[in-house]
């Protein structure tokens, strides 16, 4: 579909990278980064974790919002994962692998390990619901839509012209995007869906458009319900040609990995 990858063929500038996100257990709170490497899976260390039930079904902050006050680090050298809950408690160390499972990620299984270690009864005790931590399998993407959804990304504009609907601030950290970009107009880069991108070192292909759910109304860092986003969204958002209801960004597949960095330069092919 995309074609080859002469990084000769692409114009000027058309936007910085002005912030890069990611979260090591799917849920958690979001956490900034100075740069990244893309791979085909996605940020290496981005959303290789998650929580599912006794029933084997994955869960995230859209059933438990506390989650989005503890925070995680993973250092995939290491293989070490570190979490930090609001009364400052730290439950940390090496990552060990139990037995596999292919547990129910939205519309599709994925093959994951259950992690052995203190994590899931930390998680359990502070959300109040039992839950266990499995790790996503080597060269298996974490994203919600796989390896076609491995980036996504949204435009500065964008969030500001929600803020006007809102009437207030609003944190982009809720859309929970791997990479935020400065410099076009607002919802600019829904035309650039079926389009290539070179960002820093990597080349993507933009794929759709990223539709939102309720998720997009808790506080990023409480997770306690503070904004109406999709009533917002559709007050200006309905009766587009856009691959997903109410959308807010784009999701795109990495043609070719690299290291990001912010400040970087966001090139289209020409």
């Amino acid at each position: 579909m995309w074609g080859g990858h002469d990084t000769a063929t692409f114009g000027p500038a058309v936007a910085r990278v002005t912030a890069l996100s990611t979260v090591a257990v799917k849920g958690l709170r979001l956490q900034s980064r100075d740069a990244l490497r893309l791979e085909s899976i996605g940020a290496v260390d981005d959303r290789r974790f998650f929580l599912i039930t006794d029933e084997d079904r994955m869960v995230n902050a859209r059933r438990l919002r506390k989650l989005n006050a503890v925070i995680a680090s993973y250092e995939h050298e290491r293989r070490w994962l570190t979490m930090l809950f609001p009364d400052g408690q730290v439950v940390e160390g090496p990552i060990e692998l139990g037995e596999p499972l292919r547990p129910q990620f939205f519309a599709r299984e994925i093959p994951v390990s259950l992690v052995i270690g203190p994590w899931a009864q930390a998680l359990s005790s502070y959300t109040g619901r039992r839950v266990r931590l499995v790790m996503v399998a080597d060269g298996t993407a974490g994203t919600d839509r796989g390896f076609d959804g491995a980036v996504s990304l949204i435009s500065r504009a964008s969030v500001e012209r929600l803020e006007q609907e809102a009437g207030h601030p609003v944190d982009s950290r809720r859309f929970r995007m791997l990479i935020e970009v400065d410099g076009i107009d607002a919802h600019e880069e829904d035309t650039w869906v079926g389009r290539r991108l070179q960002v820093g070192e990597a080349i993507v292909g933009i794929k759709g458009h990223v539709g939102r759910c309720i998720v997009t109304g808790l506080d990023p860092d409480s997770g306690r319900g503070d904004m109406p986003t999709l009533e917002l969204l559709r007050q200006y958002r309905t009766d587009l040609n856009t691959t997903e209801t109410l959308a807010l960004g784009v999701f795109g597949e990495v043609l070719v990995p690299g290291v990001l960095r912010r400040g970087d330069a966001v090139r289209l092919l020409d």
